[in-house]
């Protein structure tokens, strides 16, 4: 990505807010900490207490932070550009609404209580199973519209056994926990949750920031795109697999959280050539910067029990979304 593409203080910007979102993270929450006692904890000293406070409770959960952002920030820009869609998200082929299946399956059933990893996997699962049911149902067409309408009927399947399962709940406990993890939240997160998301996340970005070129192509449409030699199969392929694998992972640790795919390319692509491409790595920093800075915002701020995630991305979302729309009185 050249300079040309974007404004050249774009990226500067967006990793000093990374890093900035990042150091909050760690300093921020409700026990006070200095940064005098950060910097001993990070460099092999403090005190015990100091130490489990960061190490133990808030390094994860800022790490966790970045990664699910990152996807969700990346995996939101590239499905705008594949499906040509201002208003498409990772929810948008059904990915999240099967992982939220799988995991929802495993609290049911009682598998999460066998292993923390038990439910992430289930996850990551179930959104493979939807992206292979979404082969099924699109077959070999390569229309954009074919996608979404099979996304949609796979996510409202993946729905109604959410609804079910919270219908049939054998005890209000089990219906409250569910209900709790589909709010989305990073609290109480460890490390090998990092480490199921990371490869995971890996996986999937990579998969998406390598079709910069196709998603350009694109815009010219299918025809336009198969005479610079895309091949649409692979491409679309790629692009379903890089949403299942990565956002599977994402949303497996997470739960759900929505709104930091859909709002984040359109807050980074007035500052860039407004190609699809350009919008990628942008939209991945500034999903991992947005999702940081909103954990530590239901960190700080004064309730009796701690704000689910998921709510307030939503709740500080859609007025942004808004006042970004009124701005631009424009699609696209």
């Amino acid at each position: 990505m050249t300079a040309r593409r974007h404004h050249p203080l774009l990226i500067p910007g967006l990793l000093l807010l990374v890093f900035a979102a990042a150091f909050g993270s760690i300093l921020l929450g409700a026990v006070a900490i200095s940064p005098a006692r950060i910097v001993a904890v990070l460099s092999g000293g403090g005190d015990a207490i100091a130490r489990a406070i960061i190490l133990d409770l808030r390094l994860p959960r800022m790490a966790l932070g970045l990664i699910v952002g990152a996807m969700l920030g990346v995996s939101g820009a590239a499905l705008q550009g594949y499906l040509r869609n201002p208003l498409a998200e990772p929810s948008v082929l059904g990915a999240s609404n099967a992982a939220a299946l799988g995991a929802v399956c495993a609290l049911y059933f009682g598998f999460a209580q066998m292993h923390p990893v038990v439910l992430p996997v289930l996850a990551i699962l179930t959104a493979l199973i939807a992206i292979g049911a979404l082969f099924l149902l699109s077959g070999t067409a390569e229309s954009p519209l074919t996608l979404i309408l099979a996304g949609i009927a796979v996510a409202t399947l993946a729905g109604a056994g959410i609804s079910l399962s919270l219908n049939l709940s054998p005890n209000p406990f089990a219906a409250m926990e569910i209900m709790s993890w589909l709010m989305g939240s990073l609290e109480n997160r460890s490390y090998a949750h990092v480490w199921i998301a990371l490869p995971c996340v890996a996986i999937g970005a990579t998969l998406l920031l390598a079709d910069g070129r196709m998603l350009d192509a694109l815009t010219l449409g299918e025809e336009g795109a198969q005479a610079l030699g895309v091949n649409l199969s692979s491409a679309r392929l790629r692009m379903m697999l890089g949403v299942a694998i990565g956002v599977g992972g994402a949303v497996a640790v997470s739960g759900a959280i929505g709104f930091v795919g859909l709002i984040v390319p359109h807050l980074v692509r007035p500052l860039t050539d407004r190609s699809p491409s350009a919008v990628l790595l942008p939209s991945l920093l500034g999903g991992a910067a947005l999702l940081t800075l909103a954990d530590i915002g239901v960190r700080l701020i004064p309730t009796s029990n701690e704000l689910k995630l998921g709510v307030v991305t939503a709740l500080l979302g859609v007025p942004v979304f808004l006042l970004h729309l009124m701005r631009e009185r424009r699609l696209w």
